[in-house]
């Protein structure tokens, strides 16, 4: 497994365009960003830097892809088939794709392996699975009424992304859209747009329809008069794009609130326990591996001491040796660059 993950963190990745149209095209004023990967600081390559001509580009695509029906009007047992091949092709680069993710974004490889290829791919298959189980109704009504709820798809569906777990969280958003008959515009974080060009190339492999998926990748947020246009959008919800969300004309008025109490694990040796002095260096307390994972957030553990005993405590923590077989902290398991 280590000699695979080495190979791949070594090739060479060619500069990125946007994926609008089922075509790979590059920004409309030739702009482009640097990709620079946290566990060195070297460049790994170039990506497009969208502006709002090629938003309006990405939207007419999907619209159009919408109206002429090739998805959306597409058999449900049609759409299920291409959802279960992405999900299949998902599986089957699965390493390339986490590989890639822990260069673009610094995430610690075994966590990438599960939470990002592999939640994708399953959150890819369950929606597939749903796509020819979930009915309409029929309303309880009055003898000379009838009542049907009928479920269909709105159009065109606006994604944005954070750079924590992009293939895991994008999974969650182009998933069910797709399930349902939506054409999207993804935007990847700019820190971490890689592993969703990527899996965009896939999808297309697996059948989907031109214009059906588009991705876009931008500084920051994408112009939101430009966004505004897109019936319906999708968003991880920190105060930044709540903020600009609210200047879209498409989303209603959201509040905000720059309090978390997510990130609020810890654990808390005590001066009279022996967690001090022989826990804190020893297979169970595992600080590493005590992080909580909450709706798309791996929330690390942290270490709570009395001052008394910190000094003791610090020292049998960093006393752990990083080459150890049971470290696994770190982009890749003992990799020289990253203990530097």
């Amino acid at each position: 497994m280590q000699d695979k993950i080495d190979r791949l963190r070594q090739q060479a990745v060619p500069p990125q365009s946007l994926f609008i149209n089922g075509r790979w095209q590059p920004a409309a004023d030739g702009n482009v960003m640097a990709v620079i990967s946290p566990i060195d600081g070297t460049q790994l390559t170039t990506i497009a830097a969208a502006t709002a001509i090629d938003v309006d580009r990405a939207a007419a695509a999907a619209r159009d892809s919408f109206e002429k029906g090739t998805w959306a009007k597409a058999a449900p047992v049609e759409r299920r088939k291409v959802l279960l091949k992405i999900a299949e092709l998902i599986e089957r680069n699965a390493l390339e794709l986490a590989v890639l993710g822990v260069r673009d974004n610094g995430t610690e490889i075994s966590m990438a392996l599960k939470a990002e290829p592999g939640s994708a791919a399953n959150s890819f298959r369950y929606y597939a699975e749903a796509i020819d189980k979930v009915y309409g109704e029929i309303a309880p009504t009055a003898e000379n009424i009838l009542g049907l709820v009928h479920r269909a798809p709105v159009g065109v569906v606006g994604a944005i992304v954070p750079w924590n777990f992009p293939m895991m969280i994008g999974a969650w958003k182009i998933a069910p859209a797709l399930a349902a008959g939506n054409s999207i515009v993804l935007k990847p974080a700019e820190g971490a747009s890689l592993s969703l060009l990527r899996l965009a190339e896939l999808c297309a492999e697996a059948g989907l329809p031109e214009g059906v998926l588009n991705v876009v990748t931008a500084p920051g947020p994408l112009p939101a008069r430009r966004w505004g246009c897109i019936p319906i959008s999708t968003f991880w919800p920190s105060p930044a794009p709540v903020s600009w969300a609210a200047n879209c004309s498409n989303i209603p008025p959201a509040r905000t609130s720059s309090v978390s109490i997510w990130n609020l694990a810890a654990n808390h040796p005590t001066s009279s326990s022996r967690c001090a002095r022989s826990g804190a260096g020893g297979k169970s307390f595992g600080l590493w591996h005590i992080p909580q994972f909450r709706p798309g957030l791996r929330c690390g553990s942290r270490l709570l001491v009395e001052r008394s005993i910190a000094g003791e405590v610090a020292e049998k923590v960093s006393a752990m040796p990083p080459r150890s077989r049971l470290a696994t902290a770190g982009p890749y398991n003992r990799s020289r660059r990253h203990l530097q």
